[in-house]
């Protein structure tokens, strides 16, 4: 449901997240604040960037409502937080898509962290990688985010193991095995999974000292497909 604001800017679209509970950790908030959405939508939907709605951005993907974000945010505060940090952070974006979200992550381990976002579409890529370029350059210029093409279910190997892997699309079977393995022990992945009920949950886990995750479902939500290529594409 989108919201209507007297005045539209990317401030007050997180004025209105705080105000309806959606987030209050005071770095996630500067954070959003300093990733301007209207940058990261296509041209068509800059009029109504600040509105709480997913927006589609092409080829099947979309950018998430910024309530969805502002809730990732939140349990993910302390473990893409520097300062608690003994350890450079590293984080996936899996699905980039946008560039958004990998940006938002960029500013809050600026201090001392990397993010790689991952997209298997390359117009998405180019897409992602232009969006950060006029929002927020310098996380590109000092190297603290990277968008590549790839395949985001197989992970990215050569920045693991992460602290943190997001994922940006559904999976219907469960957590992909390799994003597991590319977690560090007690990092934290979220992704939405559908279950057999065709139903979509987020699910938070933490990866334990035996290698299996310990995992949360946090509410019911509805994402594009996190699948393959072609399938994204349509070239069955």
């Amino acid at each position: 449901m989108k919201s209507l604001f007297r005045k539209q800017t990317n401030d007050s679209l997180i004025d209105q997240l705080i105000s309806d509970g959606r987030i209050e950790n005071e770095r996630c908030i500067t954070a959003l604040r300093q990733v301007d959405r209207k940058h990261y939508v296509l041209k068509q939907n800059e009029s109504s960037s600040y509105y709480d709605q997913p927006f589609g951005i092409g080829y099947g993907a979309t950018i998430s409502a910024p309530h969805m974000h502002a809730m990732t945010l939140e349990l993910l505060k302390d473990d893409l937080n520097p300062d608690l940090k003994n350890d450079p952070i590293s984080v996936l974006d899996v699905g980039s898509g946008s560039g958004y979200f990998t940006a938002v992550m960029g500013v809050l381990v600026s201090q001392n962290g990397k993010v790689v976002g991952i997209e298997h579409i390359p117009e998405l890529v180019e897409f992602g990688i232009n969006n950060v370029k006029k929002g927020n350059p310098e996380l590109i210029e000092k190297s603290i985010i990277k968008i590549i093409e790839g395949d985001g279910r197989l992970g990215f190997e050569e920045n693991a193991p992460y602290d943190v892997i997001h994922v940006g699309a559904c999976s219907k079977n469960g957590i992909p095995e390799k994003l597991v393995e590319q977690l560090k022990i007690g990092g934290k992945v979220i992704i939405p999974v559908e279950k057999s009920s065709g139903r979509q949950y987020l699910e938070y886990g933490i990866k334990e000292k035996n290698g299996k995750l310990n995992i949360s479902q946090i509410c019911g939500v509805r994402f594009v497909p996190l699948t393959s290529k072609k399938k994204q594409l349509g070239l069955f």
